[in-house]
């Protein structure tokens, strides 16, 4: 009977557990930066040499 329950030491325990994993998520959510996609060439690679110069490198292959 007294394993369904709770004392309260593990209450407590708990409880802090569960206020701290708040905490880091919210701190996690506001001090996340949007990033631009493609802002510094990183999306698009344009081929430097060869036949297929200055076109844009795709993953198909």
């Amino acid at each position: 009977m007294y394993d369904s329950f709770m004392n309260k030491f593990e209450f407590k325990n708990l409880v802090k557990n569960l206020k701290n994993s708040l905490k880091e998520k919210t701190f996690f959510k506001d001090l996340r930066k949007e990033v631009n996609t493609g802002a510094n060439g990183t999306q698009d690679y344009v081929v430097k040499k060869g036949a297929n110069k200055d076109t844009i490198a795709t993953t198909k292959q």
